[in-house]
């Protein structure tokens, strides 16, 4: 049967094997996936339970946030004025008192948010309920513990019940924890994922921590990690513009365990040189690159045209919901945009179509999730966006690309779909329980921060 046809809609697919924009149509299945994807006017015989004019409105891919961390939703506007650091210190102060009930409802608002605003698809670093602890403005670390499986699977039923499809990324035991304690720690995590909704947790993957470890045992141990299980790693790594040359000597800890390869994915990659370019694009590596996260904190610019350049695949997300504070795909990519052309002084240093298919398909790709989602393909989940850059008006639209990217924004985005069910008209969000989420984030959060001021 035929879910939903989408009709009279300007189409950009970002499918690489055919050129768009065109004007045309699309139906989805009752599996939520994308049956028939053409140009011009359905034929007579396509029917479908319900149909949707676009009239003649921009309809593109959900965006994909290849990096994210959902549960700091409820913790944005802090660390104003900090770098990397200073700024986890601050964001963490009432989140690191949060138990398994908080965290499910900061994830799920997190989520929920993205949705919102067109994101429907997202790597989620969950909370692993370790303190972190700053020893100077480059240099910090994690507790010595096992991570609790219970809490960080809160953030995956949190992320199945907004809706939300997702890469759901955990950390494993730090510091001087056994190895086998660790792995068997992991084994749990994999065995309760492997319960949650294949439509919408699309994969697991390890969070590496390596920027933070003090011993190379860290690297063996995640490289362990996702032979066990065939797991992605995205470690945090050569983020902070502090302690570079610390930071770079343990690029070597991840080469000598035999951890490059397409399963890592490194997220910021900004204090690089060019010999660990080369090297993490000869083994390919993959990327995530974070602009406005990047920006705020002060990081840095990822050097994105040499690693384009070397052939590396780079996919990019919206970090902490506490670093980017808007959760905005659109004013990412205008960041993305003003950063590199700004830095490199070249216009043609990220073209305007090149930031849509990396916030998309790129970011899929990136992922090893583009069989799935990133594009309007057939097979594809029909995860998309109803942007009409006429309310409100953006003027005459020259050129689809140009007009999606630079002149529309959140206003413009008029209806979100996940699986070809609509789940966000404007910003009101169609899921019934999403008061209670917004209200209980308020009242923990007041709880918390009550609860932490007065010690």
């Amino acid at each position: 049967m035929t879910r939903l046809l989408v009709r009279n809609a300007v189409l950009l697919t970002l499918d690489p094997d055919r050129p768009d924009p065109f004007p045309g149509w699309f139906t989805v299945g009752d599996d939520g996936r994308l049956t028939a994807v053409e140009p011009g006017e359905p034929p007579a015989g396509v029917a479908a339970d319900e149909t949707l004019d676009a009239g003649g409105a921009l309809v593109g891919p959900g965006f994909v946030s290849a990096h994210s961390h959902l549960f700091t939703s409820g913790s944005r506007g802090l660390g104003m004025d900090q770098t990397l650091y200073g700024w986890i210190e601050a964001m963490t102060r009432y989140t690191a008192a949060a138990d398994t009930d908080d965290i499910y409802w900061m994830t799920r608002h997190g989520a929920q948010d993205f949705l919102r605003n067109g994101i429907t698809t997202a790597f989620d670093f969950s909370d692993a309920g370790l303190r972190f602890e700053k020893e100077s403005a480059g240099v910090a670390r994690f507790d010595s513990a096992l991570p609790d499986t219970g809490f960080q699977h809160a953030q995956l039923r949190a992320k199945v019940d907004a809706g939300l499809r997702h890469v759901h990324s955990v950390m494993l035991g730090q510091g001087d924890v056994d190895t086998d304690a660790a792995l068997a720690q992991l084994d749990d995590v994999v065995a309760l994922a492997a319960t949650a909704d294949p439509d919408l947790h699309l994969r697991l993957a390890i969070s590496g921590t390596v920027q933070w470890a003090s011993s190379r045992d860290a690297a063996t141990l995640e490289v362990a990690a996702m032979r066990r299980h065939g797991l992605l790693n995205q470690p945090h790594f050569l983020e902070n513009p502090n302690e570079v040359e610390l930071q770079q000597s343990k690029f070597a800890w991840y080469a000598e365990a035999g951890a490059l390869g397409p399963d890592l994915v490194f997220g910021h990659f900004i204090q690089t040189t060019d010999e660990i370019l080369q090297a993490a694009a000869a083994a390919g590596c993959g990327m995530s690159w974070q602009p406005m996260s990047n920006g705020r904190l002060a990081s840095g610019v990822a050097q994105i045209p040499r690693i384009r350049e070397l052939g590396m695949r780079v996919g990019m997300g919206l970090d902490d919901q506490s670093c980017t504070d808007v959760s905005d795909p659109w004013n990412n990519m205008r960041t993305a945009l003003a950063l590199l052309r700004a830095t490199h002084h070249d216009p043609a240093a990220m073209p305007v179509r090149d930031v849509l298919a990396l916030h998309t398909r790129g970011s899929a790709e990136v992922l090893g999730i583009d069989d799935s989602v990133g594009t309007l393909r057939v097979g594809r989940y029909a995860d998309f966006l109803v942007v009409d850059p006429r309310r409100p008006d953006t003027g005459p639209v020259w050129d689809a690309y140009g007009t999606y990217v630079l002149a529309c924004s959140l206003r413009n985005l008029h209806a979100v779909y996940v699986g070809g069910r609509q789940v966000a008209e404007g910003a009101t969000l169609c899921d019934p329980a999403s008061t209670e989420v917004e209200a209980q984030v308020h009242e923990r959060m007041a709880r918390l921060r009550a609860e932490v001021d007065s010690r």
